[in-house]
């Protein structure tokens, strides 16, 4: 599926499918993106910030670096925080490949998006069982019992997406798990990065 005028909300951290993520909204242009989704049930795009920000050029803004990929984000829950800002959590959809990325006159950044289709459940099998012991283990964790993950077990790609969205796994990985060469190959990196840092 493409949607032209998609509005792209860069961080430079990433979202993953599935995975939920906290935000602070302060900004004009995307308060009122925020109300707009809230309104419509609409998303928008979670896209990784490569370098720098919008930049004023000849009275216009230019798009910042961002990566090609990013991931729908619908808003599932919301709150006044203390320090006076919209605090929102965000939940990981489908992801998307942004072509024609550009500033709109209210400051908003677009791009033609073009939708992969949602991740269809693929059965757990017992080589996994290490991946969902851990994440078992940090949905203990209090901060993550706050967010209130209702990850479904039985279905690898959320254990999966759910761990590279908690765990300080590299940026640029997380990026190019956006579109991994298979659910295989995705679990077996992840099994390696947690091999690594038990051994370190």
């Amino acid at each position: 599926m493409r949607v032209s005028d998609y509005p792209l909300f860069p961080l430079p951290s990433t979202l993953m499918p599935f995975g939920k993520m906290p935000l602070q909204i302060f900004e004009q242009r995307y308060l009122n993106l925020v109300k707009r989704c809230m309104r419509d049930g609409q998303t928008f795009g979670v896209i990784q910030l490569h370098a720098g920000s919008e930049v004023m050029r000849d009275g216009k803004r230019s798009p910042p670096q961002v990566a090609d990929r990013g991931t729908a984000a619908a808003i599932v829950d919301w709150d006044q925080l203390p320090n006076g800002l919209l605090g929102i959590t965000l939940q990981g959809q489908q992801t998307f490949t942004a072509e024609n990325i550009r500033v709109a006159d209210d400051g908003l950044v677009l791009c033609d998006a073009e939708f992969e289709p949602s991740l269809e459940p693929a059965a757990m099998i017992d080589a996994w069982s290490g991946l969902a012991e851990v994440l078992e283990s940090l949905e203990h964790h209090p901060h993550v019992e706050r967010m209130q993950l209702g990850i479904d077990y039985t279905d690898a790609w959320q254990v999966g997406y759910h761990l590279y969205q908690l765990l300080p796994v590299d940026e640029g990985l997380k990026l190019e798990m956006l579109a991994p060469d298979s659910l295989e190959h995705m679990m077996a990196t992840m099994d390696q990065i947690l091999t690594e840092w038990s051994e370190g």
